[in-house]
């Protein structure tokens, strides 16, 4: 199993999700997150006065699945991610030993 986390801008959210689901992935998590990378944030003028946004607002998904299904889902979400802009994000992935349903203990891919 792998478990995939991509860090991207929440105005694509919903289209990646949408892609997702016609891949018939069922689970993921989504949290809201703030941070920079190489362009270390952005100027933005508010009433005439420009101010330094330093860490930038982002969605976190997460989701683990088996191995066999990793490349049509990255390549849903690198599709609907990209901009072309700097700040599109990230995808990092990781490896998974095991996962558990708390519900009823199924362990391994069935528990996902």
């Amino acid at each position: 199993m792998t478990k995939v986390e991509a860090i991207v801008r929440p105005s694509r959210f919903d289209q990646i999700k949408d892609a997702l689901s016609e891949l018939g992935v069922e689970g993921m998590t989504v949290s809201e997150v703030r941070g920079h990378g190489r362009q270390k944030g952005h100027s933005e003028t508010y009433r005439g006065r420009e101010y330094e946004v330093s860490l930038i607002p982002k969605l976190r998904i997460e989701i683990v699945v088996p191995d066999e299904r990793v490349e049509p889902i990255l390549e849903a979400i690198l599709l609907h991610a990209a901009t072309g802009e700097i700040g599109d994000g990230k995808i990092f992935l990781y490896k998974a030993d095991d996962a558990i349903r708390i519900r009823n203990r199924e362990r391994g891919e069935i528990a996902l």
